[in-house]
């Protein structure tokens, strides 16, 4: 990257947290971002304390983010933040993006965007207001061979799309890990903290993002089997989707974090009229490239006849391992483009925009709602 990197705040992402370090990580790549200032956690002697352990200045390490955006809101246009980063809970996004947005920052907001879509759809029309790039952390999009499937799909290289299986498998919550104080399952299991949406939410909403990206295509209907295994726990923690598109293809979604022994296991398969296409995230690296009158073939990250995004996407020669940092930069390094280019477009700087963010929360809570109702049109 020539530019120089964008000035960032953070909201949440410290002691104890999981997903501020991943963020950060990728934010530093390709010189995209540096952080700069911090309201890391909503205790305040915690989040001066998570600044200092990162090495912030100390008049930058705040105590809230309502301090942070009137602190740097005061400082000169050379010095301020450029953009707020939320790595917080769910139901603290709306909020923070909101006010960040009005004090005329850029944002790049953890998933699921919001909580309804009342909140989501507000979040979309400010966003055209203001002007500001706004990112959703959709990191899977990121990937070389995520792209490379996108792009034969949308060359014709599998035909027209008949069929559509997505799955994200995890295991993490087979036990009620939430009642032994474990952070991060405490808060993804709390409808007051993640909204309508457990498994689905949290999970789900990836498996919505990727299908959607790859193929190009619109959900139409969905018929959903919404479960609760573990006795006790007040969110969804295994869901089934029955998906009709736009096009006449039908599909296949599922997420679940019961499936005991599975780690995290996103695989998206799509079919078309002459072929089909695999991609598994715990080997990001292959993509299985299927057709009805050859042998199977299998693409590389970083193989040359690649396109032009998936080369891009790739930082390292081929057979040199390229996984979630990476993916999780190319997004940083999308929006940080888009900064510097002074306009909002998912499209084409290639990263996940407020309009993804919104379909997914839609996605989410239509699912939810759709619990043993048979078939139900998807409302856009």
């Amino acid at each position: 990257m020539q530019h120089r990197p964008i000035r960032m705040g953070m909201v949440g992402g410290g002691r104890d947290a999981f997903i501020g370090e991943v963020h950060r990580m990728a934010s530093r790549l390709d010189n995209s971002m540096c952080l700069v200032a911090g309201a890391l956690s909503s205790t305040p002697e915690k989040s001066i304390a998570s600044g200092r352990d990162l090495g912030l200045a100390e008049d930058r390490c705040y105590g809230s983010w309502q301090e942070m955006l009137d602190g740097e809101s005061q400082r000169s246009e050379d010095d301020r933040i450029e953009v707020v980063v939320i790595v917080t809970p769910n139901h603290v996004h709306f909020e923070v993006t909101k006010a960040a947005m009005a004090a005329g920052f850029h944002v790049v907001c953890d998933k699921p965007l919001v909580v309804t879509d009342a909140q989501a759809d507000e979040l979309a029309a400010l966003q055209q207001v203001t002007g500001c790039v706004f990112g959703v952390a959709y990191n899977y999009t990121g990937y070389p061979l995520v792209k490379q499937a996108r792009h034969m799909i949308n060359q014709g290289a599998i035909g027209a799309v008949r069929k559509v299986m997505v799955e994200y498998l995890q295991g993490w919550l087979a036990t009620p890990l939430e009642t032994s104080g474990q952070k991060q399952a405490g808060w993804r299991t709390d409808p007051s903290r993640a909204g309508a949406g457990g498994a689905m939410g949290d999970i789900g909403s990836h498996a919505e993002n990727i299908m959607s990206y790859v193929t190009g295509l619109q959900v139409a209907e969905i018929n959903a089997q919404v479960v609760t295994h573990v006795a006790g726990r007040a969110l969804d923690d295994d869901t089934t989707v029955l998906l009709r598109f736009d096009n006449g293809a039908t599909g296949v979604l599922a997420a679940s974090q019961v499936c005991s022994g599975c780690r995290n296991g996103l695989r998206l398969r799509v079919w078309g009229e002459t072929g089909g296409l695999e991609w598994a995230q715990e080997t990001p690296n292959s993509l299985l490239h299927t057709s009805l009158d050859g042998p199977d073939v299998v693409l590389r990250t970083a193989d040359a006849g690649l396109c032009e995004a998936a080369q891009q996407a790739a930082r390292l020669p081929g057979g040199h391992p390229e996984a979630f940092i990476e993916a999780f930069g190319n997004i940083y390094r999308g929006v940080t483009a888009a900064i510097h280019a002074g306009r909002d477009d998912g499209a084409a700087f290639d990263y996940p925009d407020v309009r993804a963010g919104a379909r997914g929360v839609k996605f989410i809570n239509a699912v939810v709602a759709a619990d043993g109702a048979g078939w139900v049109a998807l409302k856009r």
